[in-house]
């Protein structure tokens, strides 16, 4: 077995790249949660051009918009693995799952709370 590092090639990082939108049009073309969050991302978009938001107000909600998006990702893969690793019912597996489900919950509530923190004053 070869430990020499790899040696760096725009060549395959530029197939890393390809490797990773691919797996990106296969989240939104294959997950529901996936659509949801698109949706929500354009509502954000919209709602923050319609309100001017600052430019320092759109960095954070396109971190805590993000933030979600890689909650939500990552509990796919985490769905996903368990379910390869058996389909019958685990406990421990039932608590990995419903582990990655809450953070994702969680990203998502923090998110709306940013958002309302920034929309809300503009609003009224």
């Amino acid at each position: 077995m070869n430990m020499q590092p790899e040696k760096f090639s725009i060549r395959s990082r530029i197939k890393s790249f390809s490797h990773a939108l691919a797996g990106l049009r296969q989240f939104v073309g294959r997950e529901h949660n996936a659509r949801i969050h698109v949706v929500a991302t354009l509502a954000v978009i919209v709602v923050a051009f319609l309100l001017h938001v600052s430019y320092t107000e759109a960095a954070i909600l396109a971190i805590v918009t993000g933030l979600v998006w890689v909650a939500e990702i990552v509990n796919t893969c985490v769905e996903r693995l368990s379910d390869l690793i058996t389909r019958e019912r685990h406990p421990e597996i039932k608590l990995v799952k419903d582990l990655a489900a809450g953070a994702v919950l969680t990203a998502a509530i923090t998110a709306v709370v940013v958002a309302l923190l920034i929309f809300i004053p503009k609003i009224i």
